[in-house]
Formats: C-alpha cells, structure tokens, sequence
C-alpha cells in the first residue's frame, strides 16, 4: 500500500532552499564545484538571436527579476536596451598572407608618384541585428628603397616616407561604393626618414574604429597608402611579420 505524505507550511513562512547544501545561505542557494542552473528558454534553440549555441551568451535581469538574453529597454520591450551584449565575432592572428620571405602584401610607390594605395585584406562577417561594430588591428610594416618582390634594400637617400593604414566597410559586402570609399575608419600613420645610411626592420600599427552596421553579411576592407618625395621609389609590405585582426560586435 502506497503512503502520500502531505507536507503542510503556515503561510508567510520565509524558509531557504538548499540544493546539494544542508545549510543555505540564500533563498535559493545551489552548492558544488560543477553546480549549473539551466533555463531551457534561454537556449540556442528557443533563443538564437542572442544565443549562438557556441560562445556563452550575456544574461540581463529586467526590472521584475526575470532573467533575459534580451537587453531591455526603458519600458522592458528589448531589444535595444542600454546595456548590449558583447558578441566577439572572432580574433585572426594572421588575416594577411605573410608573402615571400615574410614580406607580407606588397604596395609599390614607382618614381613616377609620390603617393600608391593598396587593398592589404578583405575580411568578411555577419551581423544577426543592427550593431555598433568594433575593429582593432596590429600590423607589422616593412619598407624598402627597392621592389621587396625581388630584394630588401635600405634607404640611403635622406629621406622621408608615410604610410597609412585604414579599413573601409562594405555593407552588403556588394562591392564599395563611392560613399563607403569615402569612409576611412580606424586610420593610423607613421614616419620613416633615413640618413645617409638606412636600417632594414619591421614597425608596427596599431589602430581601432567603430560604427554602426544593420544586419546581414558585410566585409572589412583594409587598404595601405604610401608617401614619398618626388622621384624616389618605395616599396612596403604589409603583414609579414605579425598581424592581428578582432572584431566584436554590440547588439
């Protein structure tokens, strides 16, 4: 014969629930190195706008205590909130080939100029919603008095030169336009001036930039410019050494 046991509480009582614990410390308190709460709702499955199913997703707590992936907004009715998650869409350690030798992408300054800009790197991505985007990038830059494509030579000619790097961002990633051309984000420069004898070495650029995107599939495209004298020849490549590319994504 089977017992039913009835468990009988006065109301109002305040009691703490302990799981894995004898001795709560919270109202609901789960104990254990390897403890999780799960909350199905929330999941890849029921939630894939916020929740990817691959990198853990951000939690929010509304202002009835209900736990969201959905920032919410002053009303509560999400998205757009003031808090965003952070999506960190990826980090390349190596988004431009390293060429010959380590040289990496060539951009050519001939005599006949004084200046020469190059695409360095086309790197494409995807945005669930509209997003504030974030870029940052480090690249390794090496210049020489001769064509790096055949040999490394310094600059003896007591002289100076720039080069530029920036990104450009294709929405759409249908091709650039004249207005997306325009846009010239994350933009960092150096100065290299020689004596009468030069040295041969890689330096380094560091640059950021953000804007805001709409949704869908979109391309970075990052170009190098050089800056010379009249009649002096330049060569520099782009990546060789080291490069480094991390986009993270607000939304």
């Amino acid at each position: 014969m089977k017992k039913i046991v009835f468990l009988l509480f006065p109301l109002g009582l305040t009691a703490q629930v302990g799981i894995g614990t004898a001795n709560p410390q919270a109202t609901l308190h789960v104990a254990g190195n390897s403890s999780t709460i799960r909350i199905e709702s929330l999941n890849a499955v029921n939630s894939p706008a916020f929740n990817d199913g691959i990198k853990p997703a951000h939690a929010f707590v509304t202002a009835s205590g209900d736990v969201t992936l959905n920032p919410s907004s002053e009303n509560e009715i999400g998205p757009g909130g003031i808090i965003a998650p952070i999506n960190f869409l990826f980090t390349d350690n190596n988004f431009i080939p390293n060429g010959v030798a380590n040289r990496g992408l060539i951009v050519n300054n001939p005599t006949a100029s004084t200046t020469a800009t190059g695409l360095i790197s086309k790197v494409n991505f995807s945005a669930a919603a509209t997003a504030l985007i974030e870029v940052k990038y480090s690249i390794s830059v090496l210049l020489s008095s001769t064509d790096l494509n055949v040999s490394l030579t310094p600059f003896n000619d007591i002289s100076a030169r720039i080069y530029k790097i920036y990104f450009c961002i294709d929405i759409n990633n249908d091709g650039l336009d004249a207005t997306e051309l325009s846009k010239k984000y994350g933009l960092n420069a150096q100065n290299y001036s020689s004596d009468n004898q030069g040295i041969l070495g890689y330096t380094y650029t560091n640059g950021h930039g953000y804007t805001t995107i709409p949704s869908g599939n979109h391309s970075l495209h990052f170009f190098a410019e050089t800056i010379d004298g009249v009649s002096k020849f330049t060569s520099a490549g782009f990546g060789g050494a080291e490069d480094l590319l991390r986009i993270r994504i607000y939304n």
